[in-house]
């Protein structure tokens, strides 16, 4: 197969690069509605800048409220943190005081109960004391006793045992102090 083309003329031109006729169109129709663009474009910038602050200006007050909301709902957080605290100090100050009630009873009634232990214990002292009281007499009573009949024994002795040496009275004195 031949390969077809299409001639073209040559033509020169003085500062001017030689390009394929193809493109030199195609440039031509960009930079034309480049500038269409460029003096359409500040108009249609200054719309869009309009447009941008108008809803920059709505964005803005929207986000101004939004950070409004916020500052109140943490305004809010914060009271009701305080009034929890509140609450929580007047709970603890109502069972310490409940507990103090409490204990004041209970301490009453140990008290109580520690006194009538001690009543207990001392009618048993007492009951104790009287009754060793009452011994201490007794064998009081039985030491004298005791002595009565070391004196009548000794008297008794002395009677039975008399020899015809006579004893003297010192040596009677130390036997009786002897025996008893």
């Amino acid at each position: 197969m031949e390969r077809q083309g299409v001639d073209m003329p040559h033509v020169e031109c003085k500062d001017q690069e030689l390009q394929p006729l193809g493109e030199s169109k195609e440039r031509q129709q960009c930079e034309e509605s480049r500038e269409d663009e460029a003096g359409r474009g500040s108009a249609s910038a200054n719309r869009q800048l309009m447009m941008l602050e108008g809803k920059s200006g709505s964005y803005f007050s929207s986000l101004e409220s939004s950070i409004d909301n916020l500052k109140k709902r943490a305004q809010e957080l914060i009271e009701n943190i305080n009034e929890s605290r509140q609450k929580d100090h007047a709970l603890m100050t109502n069972f310490r005081d409940s507990l103090k009630i409490k204990v004041s009873d209970l301490t009453e009634k140990l008290e109580e109960r520690m006194y009538q232990i001690y009543n207990h214990h001392n009618k048993i002292i007492q009951d104790k004391l009287q009754e060793f009281t009452q011994k201490m007499t007794k064998i009081s009573n039985l030491e004298t006793e005791l002595k009565q009949v070391c004196h009548t024994v000794e008297t008794v002795y002395k009677d039975l045992c008399i020899q015809p040496e006579a004893t003297t009275l010192e040596e009677e004195q130390a036997h009786k102090d002897g025996e008893c």
